[in-house]
């Protein structure tokens, strides 16, 4: 089964490469690989793909991904791990933020590497006096998952804290007013990052 899933992790992702519709090439590709699957043997539905489908389209993304400047190869293993649970039942998290290739294509440098820790702690100091515990703890997670100048948006936080996109939304915008998390511009809207500071000025 394991050398059928990466065969099958190939095929997908090349089929998905073709992107034959300038729209909806990733649910056209998952319903035609639903077909096939079943003229496998193969009982699926469409259940996952429908819970999982921004993961899905990022890990064909992944499988064909090359920047080897960067040290950024093409890899099924995040597809993989989706037609596990897909095929086999299995219990992989599927979480978007670890197909991330952003930290891998930051220039390293002092800066980055020494604010995740320390800018916690002042993080923590301030968010006690200005949020209730629940979204005090909410933010703390934030600061953990997306540590130094981590680009980050709406999407990302629903994942990391398991909110719906409206209190997402919501907090995003309580997090710049106090001035904890700033704007970030030439990365599509509705991206922010930690300010280095990190205190509500």
């Amino acid at each position: 089964m394991d050398e059928i899933i990466h065969h099958l992790a190939i095929f997908v992702s090349r089929l998905w490469q073709l992107h034959v519709f300038g729209e909806g090439s990733t649910r056209t590709t998952a319903v035609f690989f639903i077909k096939y699957l079943r003229t496998l043997g193969f009982d699926v539905t469409n259940d996952i793909f429908a819970e999982n489908a921004w993961y899905f389209r990022n890990s064909l993304v992944r499988a064909n991904y090359n920047d080897l400047k960067n040290g950024i190869c093409e890899t099924t293993e995040f597809l993989e791990l989706f037609l596990r649970n897909l095929l086999l039942n299995e219990h992989h998290a599927l979480h978007n933020r670890t197909l991330n290739i952003r930290g891998a294509l930051k220039k390293p440098g002092k800066p980055d590497i020494e604010t995740g820790k320390p800018d916690i702690k002042d993080v923590k100091a301030d968010i006690g006096k200005i949020f209730r515990p629940k979204t005090a703890g909410h933010i703390l997670k934030l600061r953990e998952a997306f540590p130094g100048r981590t680009i980050f948006g709406r999407p990302d936080v629903t994942e990391v804290i398991d909110i719906k996109p409206s209190r997402a939304s919501q907090l995003l915008k309580e997090l710049a007013e106090h001035r904890i998390i700033e704007p970030v511009s030439g990365h599509g809207k509705g991206r922010y990052m930690f300010r280095t500071e990190n205190k509500s000025e």
